[in-house]
């Protein structure tokens, strides 16, 4: 899927993130991706992103689209005409936008389900709770900002958990068709992270023990990203069956 450069605003990005048994990870993920590992450990989470000025790079003005959106996301790597690429696996993505929910799949890469999103924020106090119109996927997390990541983290420092998201900025999402997947890039101008002390966090995707065992999950670590200016752009579509010729 080819989609014209977009450009916005990040107005509040928070990354929650598991540390995942990797076998368990392997056994979820469709070919022709992997789990790409931090200190023996898969890593996974949720996007839980507020976009505000989301309009087409060409069209110079000073307003656009906001919505809110959450992505479930997973640490990957695949192979490409004999070299190791890593990214981002993305099952599923929910937004509150009717215009997203629409275009998912045909115009916006990856299929976009409706949901309901609740946002708290009180200065650095954050709490976003997301509920999906066909039940199929709920997210709760709330926290606050602190100077350090957490010390249980696979992450040594917030640099490190930074560099490491930074990198995974190509994603790639489920498709009506089995095996195809829309890819997007994502580039941020001014990259910067926080770290978020969690309080609370629910996945209905992550503790989902049919996927997940008991044990085979925790939560590691949750960063915040406030007004960043991004651009978007659509990646070539991969095809695990013809994986070595994109």
């Amino acid at each position: 899927m080819r989609l014209p450069a977009i450009s916005g605003v990040i107005d509040r990005r928070i990354l929650a993130n598991y540390r995942i048994d990797p076998e368990c990870m392997a056994d979820a993920l469709p070919a022709p991706f992997r789990p790409q590992l931090v200190n023996g450990y898969a890593i996974g989470g949720i996007c839980l992103i507020r976009l505000k000025r989301v309009r087409p790079k060409l069209f110079p003005i000073p307003w656009g689209i906001g919505s809110e959106n959450a992505a479930h996301r997973i640490a990957v790597e695949w192979e490409s005409n004999g070299q190791k690429l890593n990214g981002v696996y993305v099952p599923r993505r929910d937004t509150n936008s009717i215009l997203n929910s629409l275009a998912g799949g045909r115009i916006f890469p990856g299929i976009h389900h409706h949901a309901t999103f609740n946002v708290l924020e009180s200065d650095d106090h954050y709490s976003v709770t997301m509920a999906s119109n066909d039940g199929g996927a709920k997210v709760h997390v709330s926290g606050t900002v602190v100077p350090a990541i957490a010390p249980s983290s696979v992450f040594d420092t917030l640099e490190s958990a930074s560099d490491f998201f930074e990198r995974g900025s190509l994603g790639y999402s489920d498709t009506k068709t089995v095996g195809k997947f829309d890819g997007l890039k994502l580039h941020c101008k001014n990259w910067h992270v926080e770290s978020l002390d969690v309080d609370k966090v629910r996945s209905s995707y992550f503790e989902d023990e049919t996927r997940f065992p008991s044990g085979s999950v925790e939560f590691d670590c949750a960063l915040l990203m406030r007004d960043i200016v991004h651009e978007w752009h659509g990646r070539p579509d991969l095809c695990c069956s013809s994986v070595n010729e994109v």
